[in-house]
This record gives C-alpha cells, structure tokens and sequence, in this order.
C-alpha cells in the first residue's frame, strides 16, 4: 500500500465507529450480502483513491462508503434508503457522532447519500468521488461499470474499472465457497 491510499487514522477512527453504529440496526446481511460490510469495504477502498486523486478529505467517502447503504429495507428496489441514510446522518451529526467534516462537507455527504442511485453524473467533486466509489462495485451484482455512466476521470479509466470488477469478482468468489 503506497501513501496515497494509505488508511489514514482518522479515517480508521470512522470506519469504526461507524461500524459500531449501524450494525446494531442493520437490517440485511450484515457479514456477506450484496449491501453489507464487504461491499462497503470496496466502496471505501475506491472512495480513498478517488480521495487522493481529486484532493477530496478522505473522511467525507469513509462515512460514505459505510452509510449509504445502511438503511435499506431490502437488497432490491428501495429508492428512498438513500434519503433514509442522509437522515440517519443527520441525526448521528446532531448527537456529535459525526464531527469530524465541515458543515459543507457534511451537506455534500448527505447529498451524495440521497442521489446516490439515482444515476447522476455531475455535481460538487465529493459527491460525483462517492457516486463512482459506489458504481465501481457494481461488478459484485454482475454489472460491469460503463465509463460514460461514472462522473470522474480517475473513475472512468479503462484500468480502473477492470481492477475495480477484479475485486468485485474475487468477493463472489469467496461468497460461493461458503454457500
């Protein structure tokens, strides 16, 4: 791991207490569903070079990565979880469990959140970094990213996206083993 994508300790601190959150309430397949923490996990780790390629704070895309999804009812069509993440979000900034953004930043993170399925492509450089953190783990429902579809140079890179679905595809693998 080079020190571009190094897990800065701040960020660790994130992802754990936000792991810490929304497990308890977690409604899907925590450990090994389709919106769980591998998933989240992948969204982070494209989230954190996306971060670094667009001189983003890497914290906005780690509370990213481990809420957008953490309020779905189901693992198929539900269009308001991203409405239903961004006011978990504001409930958790509102109790001091989400301090570490600036007020801008925290209102790009819910905005991010709230469209994030919705298939825009252009917005403030946050919320299109966690819109393509999220879209380069569509390999692990057998969706191969479409370059015209993701809001980033670093995103749309033909290499970008064949690593992102080898990640994806090495998750399923593992997946299939257990079943």
């Amino acid at each position: 791991m080079n020190a571009r994508t190094r897990i800065d300790p701040l960020s660790r601190d994130i992802i754990r207490k936000a792991l810490h959150i929304v497990r308890p309430q977690f409604r899907l397949d925590f450990a090994g569903g389709i919106h769980g923490v591998p998933h989240w996990s992948r969204v982070w780790f494209h989230g954190r070079r996306l971060a670094a390629s667009m001189d983003i704070n890497p914290a906005v895309l780690a509370w990213f990565a481990f809420l957008h999804d953490s309020q779905r009812h189901n693992d198929g069509g539900d269009p308001l979880h991203g409405h239903r993440a961004a006011d978990f979000a504001l409930g958790l900034r509102r109790d001091g469990l989400v301090g570490e953004l600036a007020p801008l930043e925290f209102e790009q993170l819910c905005e991010a959140m709230r469209l994030h399925s919705d298939g825009h492509t252009e917005s403030d450089p946050a919320i299109i970094a966690c819109w393509d953190a999220d879209r380069l783990d569509l390999g692990r429902v057998g969706i191969t990213p479409r370059a015209n579809r993701l809001c980033t140079p670093h995103a749309r890179m033909p290499r970008t996206i064949d690593a992102a679905l080898e990640l994806s595809r090495r998750h399923v693998r593992r997946s299939s083993w257990r079943d």
